[in-house]
């Protein structure tokens, strides 16, 4: 055995990979940091884990063959290439000679996503070799197009979403669609139609998100007979009995989210059902919540008034339309006002106090703006009504109409979002071709809409082949500033961040315009938004020349030096122009996924988020604790990591996805982070400032508590960190 102690006399061991990633949290006998100890945890794991079980071949060629003719690799992606050009495809993927930068994307990759024997015993790829058939899938035969998405991955600059770059390829296998929002109205067929489709998409791998504002509240007549309704509860315990028993092929686990109106009169049951003690009749372990919170909510609470909770059952009557379909904040008072809508009251300041002390408990309830993301939205003649498991995805669902034995008599639209991430850091190395990966990245977006099966849940199906929707988003932005030397709680840093997705918008709606004039395919309700008249782009046109620039001399500086190109207000007239003549391929393009997953496997700072810690701890299975050092972290930029997400507070944050969501069309999944300090009203002020400044919605609230505290401090000398 080859071992060493530490300055604490610890023993390390060097032929165990778990002993060299602990090494990671303590000093070495000089008091240096040993972040490198985590790469030799790499090469140890890989020795001894990995390599003893993968299974060998005497060429490429015996390899493919082998995976075909043994149903491991899927025929009708590979048949569309020669087996010469597959051949040079997964040795030019040898050729990058990719290697994991850190213990947890080894082991991440090799437990999650590679592709083994049938009886789990054997490894039947490495990361380059996942990778190819990604970009196989995407280019569709068109074997340029094929080296050029392999090119994108192995250098990092794109990672597709878990769904698609687990499933990519493979015969035996789950959707490549990352979500699922799914619109319920208050009727048994529509209720029923939505938990086959939750059944058949959880069995596929994706997270499923219901909208229940629309069914009547517990006590609402049924038949015209008074108190029958028994309101949401039993419909969200049959959606997590769904989930829990839908997963795909034991990968990944079924997960759905439901999103309910603030104004819904079942709102209080709703928070009830995660309170730690609720009744275990209306108790809800594993199904997500989420609260669409209109403005005048937040004007109610402001001026300390009771606000009313409208009977759902009483407003369709009144309207003749769904409760989702009106505007709350525009109605509000014409609905307190109508005798004929039954409607019970509450302290709206109180209200919001509930839903801070729910996520005190849980960390849910996330919540959508409704009207901000409605004011956002380009689509003219519908209305936002959820959002989904991540709350990042803002687009329309439309209602549908359905026979008794359950046929559609009329199919709306739900929806499904494919998604994928730029590494920050990775796409800035190579600044100079921004324009090159964005467009790349929609590609190979736009490819998963079109090669997605979604037969199983006609509404979703109806909804992609009409919009083509995709959702391409960012991570490992805390790792470009610290690696940068840009505090992420810094002006710097919300001007780097605004600059980034300014640019990345023009390029991805520029790509977007270039897949409709090639494909000639424009998504079908294009002339009923913003998009049609150009209006949407009028923010980056009807403002001073210049406006649109780097405000801070670091960022000016750090541009000009990567040759970051910064669109010009002419080429926003030129765009605009092309958009209005020739249309857009995507009805939305940009969303910014928590990528915790991706995040891991590329060795990355997660989404737009601070990291926890510089080495992040982490509880995996059998493995138990593993320690993630931050990306690229070292002794020259430590500093800037050293502050975590939980010391800086929740107004950096805040103030960086609200530079980001100028320009992203859909939403950030934002989660907020507080210390065992903070109260309910931190976290209702929390919401106003997100709200005040634009952001279409929060995601988790993460508190941390006093008992983990010393498991979480870094760099620590205790005898059981091994």
């Amino acid at each position: 055995m080859n071992d060493n102690k530490n300055k604490n006399n610890i023993i390390v061991d060097k032929d165990s990979y778990i002993s060299l990633n602990a090494t990671t949290k303590l000093f070495d006998e000089n008091g240096n940091f040993q972040f490198q100890n985590d790469l030799l945890a790499v090469d140890k794991y890989l020795e001894i884990e990995i390599l003893p079980k993968f299974k060998k071949f005497d060429s490429t060629k015996d390899r493919i063959e082998y995976l075909l003719n043994n149903n491991y690799y899927d025929l009708d992606v590979f048949k569309q290439y020669s087996i010469d050009f597959l051949v040079e495809i997964f040795d030019t993927a040898k050729k990058y000679k990719h290697h994991f930068r850190s213990f947890m994307g080894a082991m991440k990759f090799y437990t999650t996503y590679a592709l083994k024997s049938f009886d789990n015993k054997t490894y039947l790829e490495h990361f380059e070799d996942r990778v190819v058939c990604n970009a196989l899938l995407f280019a569709k035969g068109n074997q340029k197009a094929a080296l050029k998405f392999l090119d994108e991955m192995m250098n990092e600059r794109y990672q597709a979403a878990t769904p698609t770059f687990l499933n990519a390829g493979k015969r035996k296998r789950g959707e490549y669609v990352s979500c699922y929002l799914i619109r319920v109205d208050d009727n048994m067929e529509s209720i029923a139609r939505a938990a086959s489709a939750g059944l058949q998409l959880s069995k596929r791998g994706g997270g499923v998100a219901y909208c229940l504002t629309n069914l009547r509240e517990f006590g609402a007549p049924i038949k015209n007979i008074e108190n029958q309704a028994t309101g949401i509860i039993p419909v969200m315990k049959i959606l997590e009995d769904i989930f829990s028993y839908a997963n795909q092929l034991g990968q990944r686990q079924g997960a759905g989210a439901v999103y309910l109106n603030i104004f819904h009169p079942d709102i209080l049951r709703f928070l009830d059902s995660k309170r730690e003690n609720a009744d275990e009749k209306i108790r809800i372990k594993s199904l997500s919540l989420g609260v669409v919170v209109p403005d005048i909510a937040f004007e109610l609470a402001k001026e300390n008034k009771e606000m009313a909770l409208f009977s759902p059952y009483d407003v369709e009557k009144e309207y003749k339309k769904p409760m989702t379909d009106i505007s709350i904040t525009k109605e509000y008072y014409n609905l307190l006002n109508n005798p004929k809508i039954k409607k019970t009251y509450i302290s709206a300041r109180k209200l919001f106090q509930l839903i801070a002390e729910v996520q005190f408990e849980s960390g849910y309830p996330f919540l959508l703006f409704d009207d901000t993301a409605n004011q956002k939205s380009a689509t003219l003649n519908h209305r936002i009504i959820m959002s989904n498991l991540c709350t990042e995805i803002i687009q329309v669902n439309t209602p549908s109409a359905l026979t008794s034995n359950l046929e559609y008599k009329h199919l709306g639209e739900d929806v499904c979002c494919n998604l994928g991430s730029l590494n920050i850091a990775k796409v800035m190395e190579n600044a100079a071709n921004f324009e090159e990966t964005v467009r790349w990245a929609v590609i190979a977006l736009n490819s998963i809409a079109y090669s997605a099966d979604l037969s199983s849940a006609p509404t979703i199906e109806n909804g992609n082949a009409n919009n083509r929707a995709i959702g391409l988003g960012a991570m490992n932005l805390h790792g470009f500033l610290a690696t940068n030397k840009i505090y992420y709680d810094s002006e710097e840093a919300i001007d780097f961040t605004n600059m980034f997705f300014y640019a990345l918008a023009y390029f991805a709606y520029k790509a977007s315009n270039e897949l409709a004039i090639k494909t000639k395919f424009v998504f079908k309700n294009f002339k009923n938004t913003k998009y049609a008249d150009g209006s949407y782009f009028n923010k980056y046109i009807e403002c001073e020349q210049g406006y649109w620039s780097p405000k801070t001399k670091q960022i000016k500086e750090l541009l000009e030096k990567c040759k970051f190109y910064i669109p010009s207000k002419q080429d926003w007239i030129n765009l605009k122009e092309n958009i209005i003549k020739y249309g857009l391929a995507n009805s939305h393009l940009l969303a910014v996924a928590p990528t915790g997953s991706i995040s891991y496997l590329s060795s990355c700072t997660p989404s737009l988020q601070p990291i926890v810690s510089p080495v992040e701890i982490r509880k995996e299975g059998k493995t138990g604790r593993i320690y993630v050092p931050a990306y690229k972290i070292g002794f020259d930029n430590y500093a800037y990591y050293a502050k975590g997400a939980y010391e800086m507070g929740v107004y950096p944050i805040i103030d960086i996805c609200a530079a980001a969501q100028q320009h992203v069309d859909q939403a950030i999944s934002m989660t907020l982070f507080l210390t065992e300090n903070a109260t309910t009203r931190d976290l209702n002020k929390a919401y106003i400032y997100a709200f005040n400044k634009k952001c279409l919605s929060i995601y988790y609230i993460r508190i941390r508590q006093e008992v983990l505290k010393d498991s979480e401090k870094l760099f620590e000398c205790t005898t059981c960190v091994i």
